[in-house]
């Protein structure tokens, strides 16, 4: 493996993804949203008491309906702090997938098809690097930021959601260990779900929002789990949380194993 070709472009499309607003926009805002604006909004949750027509004790019973595992993880919290609980530490945790998916997934549509749609294609077809390596610094461009968006991302949350419902708790409860499998395990499988889906449907694309509107087929797992999780069919254990990211590297390695079979520059060439 050419390792110093790779870097290089690696490093080329990081760079045109900086510079590119439709691109960095949403991966700014999106964060933004499910990292400061709803742990914010969720910690203040207690605060509803004191509105017209909206108690605790509702609340409380709808909590009462979820599964036994959930309901044992918070007991020891008064009515206030369970409420915080459940809804910064289980029901915001599938939206946190969303963001290592996405990020993954409008990079390497920019990467693919964008490059395409930009004309700038041709010349990286024609450098001395083999399919293999082209793939590897395609995948690595989308995959590296994703990632570290994810793990910034996690500091980030447990920041606000500290900060904001520390009248609550009095004390710094977040993360925990679920949370932790979650960043480490499988957020970054998460994101390779994402660069999977965008690499097998960037090879006929012709322009980074056909690639984008394509792949995004691939946020339908993550709306599964939220709406399982908010309606009480499961909850976000440890182990269950561990169970979720090997099925995703699994799904994963049949995604880019087809994709890598795919990925010719004859095919990358089709309509430039």
């Amino acid at each position: 493996m050419n390792w110093r070709a790779i870097r290089a472009i690696v490093r080329k499309d990081l760079k045109v993804v900086i510079q590119n607003k439709g691109v960095m926009i949403p991966i700014i805002v999106l964060p933004l949203v499910f990292l400061v604006l709803l742990p914010a909004l969720a910690a203040l949750v207690p605060l509803l008491e004191d509105a017209p027509g909206t108690t605790l004790s509702e609340m409380a019973g709808f909590i009462e309906g979820m599964p036994a595992g959930l309901r044992d993880a918070i007991a020891g919290y008064n009515e206030a702090q369970t409420i915080v609980v459940v809804g910064l530490v289980y029901f915001l945790a599938p939206m946190y997938l969303i963001l290592p998916l996405m990020v993954a997934s409008v990079i390497a549509a920019d990467s693919f098809a964008g490059e395409k749609e930009r004309k700038t294609l041709e010349a990286l077809l024609y450098t001395p690097t083999s399919d293999r390596e082209l793939l590897v610094a395609k995948m690595l461009s989308a995959m590296v930021p994703a990632v570290a968006i994810a793990w910034v991302g996690l500091v980030l949350y447990s920041v606000t959601a500290n900060v904001a419902a520390w009248s609550t708790m009095g004390r710094v409860f977040f993360p925990n260990l679920m949370w932790i499998v979650l960043a480490v395990w499988v957020a970054p499988a998460v994101a390779g779900l994402g660069l999977g889906i965008t690499v097998l449907v960037s090879a006929r694309a012709e322009s980074f929002q056909e690639a984008y509107q394509l792949g995004g087929v691939v946020v339908v797992p993550i709306l599964l789990l939220i709406v399982g999780q908010a309606t009480g069919i499961l909850y976000f254990s440890p182990w269950m949380v561990l169970v979720l990211g090997a099925f995703f590297w699994i799904v994963d390695v049949v995604l880019l194993s087809l994709g890598a079979r795919r990925f010719r520059r004859s095919e990358l060439a089709v309509g430039m």
